[in-house]
């Protein structure tokens, strides 16, 4: 997912969309409709204002699909604070599985489309931050004696 259509995501798949968004963010919903709007090059979403949108919104894809576009993942930075070794890298596992889904239904009609390619790299990253909190986990773990 790219960043745009992740902005136009946050803002329309909140519960009540932009008409319970929007004044949150100190503005009417149909200005934020048409900041987020991918079919329009005229007033953008401001990067101060994708930030307040994921802090009021508590959905951060625009991050992720901003990391994801150079090729990083991101995750909170706490680190593991509830969970088991074995339910996190169950967790992983289901992430990998996810992806090996998605993979083979791009390769069903033996072409990958832009959108498909998309998913995939979403996946990709979405893998990669899973991984790394077995990682952490098993840190964890260690610094508990266990």
């Amino acid at each position: 997912m790219n960043v745009t259509d992740a902005a136009y995501d946050t803002v329309h798949l909140y519960p009540g969309g932009s008409e319970s968004l929007a004044p949150r963010l100190g503005m009417s919903a149909a200005t934020l409709r048409g900041k987020v709007n991918p079919n329009s090059d005229r007033n953008r979403l401001a990067l101060e204002e994708a930030d307040e949108l994921m802090a009021k919104s508590g959905d951060f894809r625009i991050l992720h699909a901003l990391a994801a576009s150079h090729g990083f993942a991101v995750q909170p930075a706490e680190g593991p604070t509830a969970g088991t070794l074995i339910g996190t890298l169950l967790k992983a596992a289901g992430a990998q599985g996810d992806l090996s889904d998605a993979v083979a239904a791009a390769m069903a009609d033996n072409r990958i489309s832009h959108n498909e390619a998309d998913e995939i790299s979403r996946l990709c990253m979405q893998l990669v931050a899973a991984f790394s909190k077995v990682s952490q986990q098993a840190q964890a773990a260690a610094g508990e004696g266990g």
